[in-house]
């Protein structure tokens, strides 16, 4: 099959195109025909050895952990899902090794969910790992409801525009930091928009005299120190960068794989409760192109990888 994959850790450069044998399918996996995946920041710092720490590696890595694709076949212990369904899943593994930038992935089923009815192939790829990781930072740390105010820092990105539309989904209020060319974006997701940069903590201030609850970081560094000044009482954090926030009694979330937590987000999106906005879309043979454009920063929402 084809796959995307990389020998040695580097740049976008490492990333070539090669045949590679289909995977063993486990008991408790299913083997998905990939039509599409996305990328997440995550693909090029691993591709670039920041994880390594963590991570053991095993070259040639295939990169990618989220998949939207169709079941070819079930392990003996998996009938959660048959041939032909269509599934979606955060597929990470506890080393880095086999991903889903391929032709064909064996996933295990309790990381897999049925795929949205009313999601393209793109768009669904792009739903696991920033939905969820959204999902268990305000539902499972910042357990967010009616009752707060939650700034959330880059709102326009992947994970931001999630948790956006999540926490409103609470009944929440949000305030969302972005640049000014995305404060439209931001607002019709559902936040307040203010600027991120010098300044932050009065803008906040002025739309929130009382501060705000609960604050999930989503870039680090400055953002963390801007809490102290815009939080009331008692006010929750989480960062899902910055690990030091445990430091300050705040949580720190890396996302798992929960078929259950995925199960809810795609009736949210089938409720239309929550969308998903893909900003571009690239074919496996450009996937250094898509991860160079990932590493940029400035994507509004999620960037996908056409592969069926």
């Amino acid at each position: 099959m084809r796959a995307i994959v990389y020998d040695e850790y580097g740049g976008p450069e490492v990333l070539r195109m090669a045949e590679v044998p289909d995977p063993k399918v486990g008991p408790d996996s299913v083997l998905v025909r990939v039509k599409a995946a996305s990328v997440n920041p995550v693909d090029w710092k691993l591709r670039e050895g920041y994880l390594d720490g963590i991570m053991d590696a095993f070259f040639p890595v295939i990169p990618g952990w989220d998949v939207a694709g169709v079941v070819e076949a079930s392990g003996a212990a998996a009938p959660e899902f048959g041939v032909g369904d269509e599934v979606i899943g955060y597929v990470r593994e506890d080393v880095v090794r086999r991903g889903t930038y391929a032709d064909k992935v064996a996933a295990p089923v309790r990381a897999l969910a049925r795929k949205p009815g009313n999601l393209d192939w793109a768009q669904a790829a792009s739903l696991p790992l920033a939905g969820l990781t959204a999902y268990q930072a305000l539902v499972h740390a910042l357990k967010v409801t009616d009752a707060d105010t939650v700034l959330v820092h880059a709102a326009a990105g992947g994970v931001g525009t999630f948790a956006v539309q999540i926490a409103r989904v609470f009944g929440a209020r949000v305030i969302g930091t972005a640049s000014e060319r995305n404060h439209e974006f931001v607002r019709s997701l559902g936040a307040e928009p203010v600027s991120y940069g010098d300044g932050l903590a009065e803008r906040v201030r002025e739309i929130a005299p009382g501060g705000v609850t609960a604050v999930l970081d989503l870039v680090g560094g400055p953002a963390l120190a801007v809490t102290g000044e815009v939080g009331a009482p008692g006010v929750r954090e989480a960062s899902i960068v910055d690990v030091s926030i445990k430091e300050r009694g705040g949580t720190y979330v890396f996302v798992r794989p929960s078929s259950a937590d995925l199960t809810a987000l795609v009736e949210l999106v089938e409720a239309n409760k929550v969308r998903v906005q893909v900003s571009e879309v690239f074919p496996l043979e450009k996937a250094a192109d898509a991860q160079r454009r990932s590493a940029e920063g400035h994507t509004r929402g999620k960037i996908a990888i056409e592969i069926g």
